[in-house]
């Protein structure tokens, strides 16, 4: 069975705060891979047939530190999140971090919801928003027209019109298919008045859209829940 969770890399020398750091992002519904140097990750990312989602390195490793690593990864993936971890406060370290390649910076020690509210913006941003690869996306029996800004029925040509908030929705679904979107990412960008910011705005919206898409809304195909995190699209493979 395909794992759908973000794959998180941690980079770290120092055995026991490598496993305390897979342990906790483990228990926060992330797949996580501990690894104890620059050469190991090479390695990883050589093998893998997709990049991780995100890497957290550590900049004292031994042989090759985490800014050069760091510049390694950037080249390979301009999507890729990168959250430096130090034991210096220096501003120094900091800059040339960032200048790295890196999204962020966090100091030992750190607080582990510090590090969790980091990681999942740093997720956020690397999500991003890739352009449709035809303004017409099929989504189990329908289509989206995403011209029209309608649902097609596939089989009889049949249009349904979608609320804004709908069609905002599926459009980001459509630009970012197989891949788990949060909740709140999804929510920042489709909401359009700062009132429907509610925790569960975005669920609400997902039962409606499932509701016109879905051959059986309680056992969705299409939006997919992913625990955790939040919905993925899952396009047909025909």
């Amino acid at each position: 069975m395909t794992d759908n969770r973000p794959h998180i890399v941690v980079v770290e020398d120092e055995a026991v705060q490598r496993q305390l750091l897979v342990d906790y992002l483990g228990k926060q519904h992330f797949r996580v891979t501990g690894l104890d140097s620059g050469p190991a990750l090479r390695r990883l990312v050589e093998r893998e047939h997709e990049l991780p989602a995100l890497v957290l390195l550590d900049v004292g490793l031994p042989g090759e530190d985490g800014f050069a690593l760091a510049q390694w990864l950037r080249d390979r993936s301009a999507r890729l999140g990168i959250i430096m971890v130090t034991a210096a406060s220096d501003t120094i370290d900091r800059v040339v971090g960032l200048e790295s390649g890196a999204d962020d910076y966090i100091a030992k020690p750190f607080d582990p919801r510090e590090l969790l509210a980091r990681v999942k913006s740093v997720l956020r941003r690397a999500i991003g928003v890739a352009p449709a690869a035809s303004p017409r996306v099929r989504m189990g029996r329908w289509i989206l027209d995403l011209d029209k800004r309608v649902l097609v029925d596939a089989g009889d040509g049949r249009q349904e019109t979608l609320a804004p908030s709908e069609y905002d929705l599926l459009k980001l679904f459509a630009e970012n298919p197989n891949r788990p979107l949060y909740r709140d990412w999804l929510l920042e960008s489709t909401s359009h008045r700062e009132m429907e910011a509610v925790d569960r705005a975005i669920d609400l919206r997902i039962m409606r859209l499932r509701r016109k898409i879905e051959a059986d809304p309680r056992r969705p195909r299409v939006l997919r829940t992913v625990r955790g995190i939040g919905y993925m699209f899952v396009p047909p493979k025909e």
